[in-house]
């Protein structure tokens, strides 16, 4: 599966009339079963007022990381940032919050709503360093797309 060839799946979620929370999954679910390094996928979204993150919808493993305050982990630099964070060696970050032993690889790209960093997708792979500039493309057509339903 290319990323273009999902492009098309992306969009048809988006624009149906199910719940937004139902739509975050059901991208969560595709990207998960159609790319073979994305192990977990989820939504991370600014928790009201609080600098910190909240989970959304997703995908893997359960986490017990389910509020990450910003500047904290992976998400949590992003949250501050405003910027995409691929990590190919989540070993060699000293502000990275383990999930799962299984995990070497994780990327995170922001969501903006009207210039504001509301959220964020975090994909966590079981591979060495398999982000490609390819996958950083293809998810910041992932988070436009979702940024419009929210």
């Amino acid at each position: 599966m290319t990323f273009t060839s999902l492009k098309p799946q992306i969009e048809t979620i988006i624009s149906s009339e199910k719940p937004v929370n139902e739509r975050l999954k059901n991208i969560c679910e595709l990207l998960e079963a159609q790319i073979p390094h994305y192990n977990w996928v989820g939504f991370y979204f600014k928790n009201g007022d609080k600098n910190e993150l909240k989970l959304g919808p997703y995908v893997g493993e359960p986490t017990d990381h389910t509020i990450i305050p910003f500047g904290k982990g992976i998400c949590g630099q992003v949250a501050v940032s405003n910027k995409n964070f691929v990590v190919p060696d989540v070993s060699a970050q000293d502000n990275y919050i383990a999930c799962s032993i299984t995990v070497k690889a994780e990327i995170v790209i922001p969501i903006f709503v009207n210039g504001v960093n509301i959220g964020q997708i975090d994909i966590d792979s079981n591979t060495p360093d398999p982000f490609t500039e390819g996958d950083e493309r293809f998810l910041e057509f992932v988070c436009e797309k979702v940024a419009s339903i929210l």
